[in-house]
Parts: structure tokens; C-alpha cells; sequence
């Protein structure tokens, strides 16, 4: 069965943001390692027509790749419950790994936004709550020149070669 690594300082709840939540079980220092995604590699293609079935449950790891599950028996196994905040506790290092990007108090939600891991053509309306909230978010907003300088080594490896390609001098 394939299934994503949790910190044994993490727990899945319910969550008000939505459905499922990760959630600190204990204080959480600064720069722990908190999930680790977990699935199968896999094309866009194969990515569209398992949506159809499991629903979103991947990461994107670069243009045309995906990790997440095949099944439906792999889906919650696979599924890091990591809701989007506009104001992130935990951020991407790598491509899966999940690090805590301040301190996180017990029962405080694990959130990270999802302008840091992924680039595909979708929007959704923003329930995080935060002062900072964007309201829609996007598969695009790693474009965001704001985000780009507040979440700098937080994106996945993928997302942060393509800001730096767009940065670069001509």
C-alpha cells in the first residue's frame, strides 16, 4: 500500500478550514521535517484520468509529472491533508518533503499554499481565514512577483527553477 510519512508530532482531524486537517499533536520546533508525500509517479495524462475516480490527491513534481495514488484503496494512505493557507506554517523543500517553516503550538493546524507546489490551470475560492487571504487562489499564483519573494526556498524544485529562468537576465 502506498502511503505518505507523518511526524509522530502530527495528527489528521477535522478541520474549519476543510474536511480533513494535519494538526500539531505537540509543539513543533522550527524546520521539522512534518510529511513526506507518498504515491506513484505518473504523467498528466494518467493524472486526468485517475481525477476522474480518486478526485485532487497528487503533487505535482514538474510539468508533466505527478506523485500520488492509483487506487482508491491508496487514496487516504496517500493523502497529506494539508490544507492551503494564505499564511503557510509549513513549506516544500525538495519536491515532497514538508518542513515547518516557524514554530507550530500543539493543536495548531499544518497548512502550506499551494502557489509553492503547483502550476496547473485551476482556481478556487480561499476559506483560510488569513489577514493576508488572496480570496481565489490559483494553479498560477507561483507567477505572483509578492509570493515569489515571500515564499523564496519554500517552492518545490520545479516551481522555484521556473521563477529563477524568469528572473535571469536575458
Amino acid at each position: 500500500m502506498v502511503k505518505s510519512w507523518f511526524s509522530a508530532l502530527v495528527e489528521k482531524r477535522q478541520s474549519d478550514i476543510e474536511g480533513k486537517g494535519l494538526f500539531a499533536s505537540s509543539d513543533i520546533a522550527k524546520s521539522e521535517l512534518v510529511v513526506v508525500k507518498g504515491g506513484h509517479c505518473f504523467d498528466r495524462k494518467t493524472r486526468d484520468q485517475l481525477a476522474l475516480s480518486l478526485g485532487p490527491a497528487e503533487i505535482q513534481i514538474d510539468d508533466d509529472l505527478f506523485v500520488g495514488p492509483m487506487t482508491a484503496e491508496e487514496r487516504e494512505g496517500s493523502m497529506m491533508h494539508l490544507n492551503h493557507s494564505c499564511d503557510p506554517n509549513v513549506g516544500i523543500k525538495g519536491q515532497i518533503c514538508f518542513y515547518t517553516m516557524r514554530e507550530i503550538s500543539k493543536g495548531e493546524e499544518l497548512t502550506f499554499d499551494y502557489a509553492t507546489g503547483d502550476d496547473d490551470d485551476w482556481r478556487m475560492e480561499c476559506s483560510c481565514g488569513a489577514p493576508n487571504c488572496r480570496g481565489i487562489v490559483s494553479g498560477k499564483d507561483w507567477q505572483i512577483r509578492d509570493l515569489q519573494e515571500r515564499y523564496k526556498g519554500w517552492f518545490s524544485i520545479y516551481l522555484q527553477s521556473k521563477i529563477d529562468a524568469r528572473l535571469a537576465p536575458s
